[in-house]
């Protein structure tokens, strides 16, 4: 399965079912607990990391947002 992962190519060998916590899993995404994810421009509720499948050619990006600043 081929994927565009935060811009780069990746190729994901072996597996043709794969869900998005599973995808995190294979990656070694740091803190996933913490990673917004978004498919092909949609976000996802974290509820569905589960129940997501990928495909080959699917576009994701894999975010976090820091709070911070001056207060």
């Amino acid at each position: 399965m081929i994927l565009n992962v935060n811009g780069k190519k990746a190729v994901i060998a072996d597996k043709e079912s794969l869900t998005i916590s599973g995808l995190l899993d294979v990656l070694n995404v740091s803190d996933p607990l913490y990673v917004t994810v978004e498919l092909n421009g949609d976000i996802l509720k974290r509820a569905n990391f589960d129940g997501t499948f990928v495909r080959d050619g699917d576009e994701m990006e894999f975010l976090y947002f820091m709070g911070g600043g001056r207060g």
